[in-house]
């Protein structure tokens, strides 16, 4: 075994042609059970808006902050997650309203959105975006307010830095990878 400069152990392999081809081999299912949305960085502030914001102050704010999403709050003290609101909703609930940009955000919210606490393992977030077709999920404490919000972007650039040769080390045009025909066809 040979160990990398993070610390990572790499095992040289053979190729098919004799040529050593360095591989990570790492339980990636296992890391991702491991290690809490917090812990790899997925994590994004809390950006709310109350139920009775207009749409358009909602879109502005999601301009602003560079968001494709943002969590409803009540406006209570609880501050609790009553729903999200979303480029989605924008694009197939609000688009087709006459005045949508006047109109409430909690007339086009998913409400009761599925949620996770940040202590919770990247798997949680990773099986809810695919079962449920989600690219956000919004994070919330013990009392049910806002924590923050993870995206599947998120969970993408994790794994990634999990896997970095196998993805980066890709060759950018795929079908240039592959011979077309044997030589000597």
């Amino acid at each position: 075994m040979i160990v990398d400069p993070a610390g990572d152990e790499l095992e040289i392999l053979e190729g098919d042609e004799g040529e050593v081809e360095v591989g990570r081999h790492r339980d990636v299912g296992g890391e991702l059970l491991r290690t809490s949305i917090a812990d790899a960085g997925c994590r994004r502030p809390a950006v709310t808006v109350p139920p009775d914001a207009p749409v358009e102050k909602a879109l502005a704010l999601m301009r602003a902050k560079k968001v494709s999403a943002v969590i409803v709050v009540e406006r209570k003290k609880t501050r609790r997650v009553v729903g999200i609101f979303t480029e989605r909703d924008l694009v197939n609930r609000a688009l087709q309203a006459r005045g949508y940009g006047k109109a409430r955000v909690e007339r086009f919210m998913t409400p009761s959105p599925e949620t996770l606490r940040p202590k919770d393992p990247v798997a949680y977030a990773l099986n809810k975006m695919s079962v449920g077709k989600f690219r956000h999920v919004p994070l919330v404490d013990e009392a049910g307010r806002a924590a923050g919000m993870v995206t599947a972007g998120d969970v993408l650039e994790y794994l990634v830095e999990l896997c970095p040769e196998e993805v980066l080390n890709l060759p950018p045009e795929p079908e240039l990878a592959i011979p077309r025909r044997q030589e000597g066809d």
